[in-house]
């Protein structure tokens, strides 16, 4: 019998560093494929970094085969030219999936939090811990921008609609073991 197989592209956008997970869902077990960090540098100009952004996603995006994109949502501290260029970054991420059509979700970095270590309010370490623990790393994600994006892509597997299509199909199995998902 085969399980659905679904690969979740999570990321923590941002201007100068955007983080990306790879998490790949079968059955009730999950994986990293990758991570990393899109860096761009601050000498450059916008439309040159929001481009390089863009050409990374893009390469990954052709290279996984991606299910779904999640995203974290925008925080907005108190540092209104952070939230315009994190936005601006976001929204490269969105035009990179649904020039794919690639469905896309937001989840809060409560949401996030809980869904991977049950408390919302979780510090980036016992998110990074507990990411490590949930997906079998060896060692924990490179940095925290990594470790967010791979706790977004666990947050959409866990919560979102994949994990009713992923229920759905393995209660078809279990019903009728004869027949391959």
């Amino acid at each position: 019998m085969h399980n659905l197989v679904v690969i979740v592209l999570g990321i923590d956008p941002g201007l100068a560093s955007t983080g990306y997970g790879v998490v790949e869902a079968q059955g009730a077990g999950v994986a990293a494929l990758d991570s990393g960090v899109i860096m761009t540098r601050a000498e450059d100009v916008l439309e040159r970094r929001l481009a390089l952004l863009y050409n990374g996603l893009v390469k990954l995006i052709e290279e996984y085969g991606f299910d779904a994109v999640a995203l974290e949502t925008l925080y907005f501290g108190q540092n209104v030219r952070t939230a315009f260029a994190v936005g601006q970054a976001r929204g490269v991420c969105m035009v990179a999936a649904g020039e794919r059509n690639l469905p896309c979700a937001s989840y809060t970095p409560q949401q996030v939090k809980s869904a991977v270590s049950g408390y919302g309010h979780a510090s980036k370490d016992q998110v990074a811990r507990m990411v490590q623990s949930i997906l079998g790393m060896a060692s924990m994600p490179i940095s925290d921008h990594a470790s967010d994006a791979l706790a977004v892509a666990i947050c959409h597997i866990n919560t979102g609609p994949w994990a009713s299509a992923i229920a759905a199909a393995t209660a078809a199995a279990l019903r009728s073991p004869s027949r391959d998902l």
